[in-house]
């Protein structure tokens, strides 16, 4: 076995794991896919290396110690008001730091986490932030093992310091703006609060990838089989993400005014060209720049405790009343 006063090497860790040292130095990245490696081979490696503390690499042991400067993000997408938001935000605190940010798209896909993690910790980057994370647990791994401070925000990880926003709170206080702003009595199927888009696992799968590029499409076809179903559209609408919420918009905005007079609108996303459509939208505006201020704070302080810090979001009332927006629009 290793012993306590030293790293772990590559060796150390082809011999817990029965694996030849290639192999091992294969399973950091992605090249064990070409070299058609076993994944329940790679993944039993991350865990041997992560508990004995072993560096991804031993370049990157060698380029740690010489800070690089560099801070790194990962987001999921950069064409998201949400995470662009996140994104600008890592800049500006990286910035004041006198450091230099590099921030990747993962496109939401666990293995494009890891591909961008590597060469971030090669690079030596002195922290990290991976917002929306899909497989946090093979990140932390990936870090820990390089000893590479990170933070998790949006979504949470096991392996570090989580920051997410207040979803539990935003969304009940959006469902109670619905209600009061329009009482579902439930009398019939068309009288009751309809949720589209979102599941309880949704976010924790890698599958997230295919089903959010098809959100827009999918809503829509959603909203307009649930208004056909229901002969018309429903007291009221709650709608997961802005992604969702534009899909759906392909259908209602082809509806007449009239039709959508008794019905309410939520999202717990938020865009200020909301306040453009022909009926009110209620919106939840999450706090972008509190989460990586919050990030940075952890990172400042050297935390590394696994408390859950929450973030909490910002109600948007609908500027005008159900008869203004109406009359507005003829």
């Amino acid at each position: 076995m290793p012993r306590a006063s030293r790293k772990a090497t590559i060796h150390d860790i082809a011999r817990l794991s029965g694996a030849s040292a290639s192999t091992v130095s294969a399973a950091p990245g992605e090249s064990w896919r070409e070299r058609r490696i076993s994944e329940a081979t790679v993944e039993a490696i991350r865990s041997i290396a992560a508990a004995e503390g072993h560096s991804a690499t031993v370049q990157a042991r060698g380029l740690r110690k010489a800070r690089s400067g560099l801070v790194g993000m990962v987001i999921p997408l950069h064409d998201n008001r949400f995470f662009a938001s996140m994104s600008q935000s890592f800049e500006a605190f990286s910035r004041q730091r006198g450091l230099v940010p590099v921030i990747a798209p993962s496109m939401r896909a666990p293995q494009e986490e890891r591909r961008i993690v590597e060469p971030l910790i090669t690079c030596a980057v002195g922290y990290m932030a991976i917002a929306g994370a899909t497989d946090p647990d093979a990140v932390s791994a990936m870090c820990n093992a390089a000893n590479l401070r990170h933070v998790f925000a949006d979504l949470p990880g096991r392996g570090a310091p989580p920051v997410v926003p207040d979803n539990n709170r935003g969304a009940a206080d959006l469902t109670r703006c619905l209600l009061t702003d329009r009482p579902i009595t439930g009398a019939t199927c068309r009288d009751r609060l309809y949720f589209i888009g979102g599941g309880p696992a949704d976010y924790a799968s890698a599958r997230r990838t295919e089903a959010f590029r098809d959100a827009p499409r999918s809503a829509m076809r959603e909203i307009a089989a649930l208004c056909d179903r229901l002969g018309g559209v429903p007291a009221g609408v709650l709608v997961n993400s802005l992604t969702a919420f534009e899909g759906g918009l392909g259908h209602l905005s082809g509806l007449p005014p009239e039709d959508l007079r008794s019905s309410v609108i939520g999202c717990c996303d938020h865009d200020p060209f909301a306040a453009c459509q022909p009926f009110p939208v209620h919106m939840v505006r999450q706090d972008a720049h509190g989460l990586i201020r919050e990030a940075y704070r952890i990172i400042d302080q050297n935390a590394n405790d696994p408390v859950l810090r929450m973030v909490e979001a910002e109600q948007i009332v609908p500027r005008t009343f159900h008869d203004r927006a109406f009359s507005d629009h003829g």
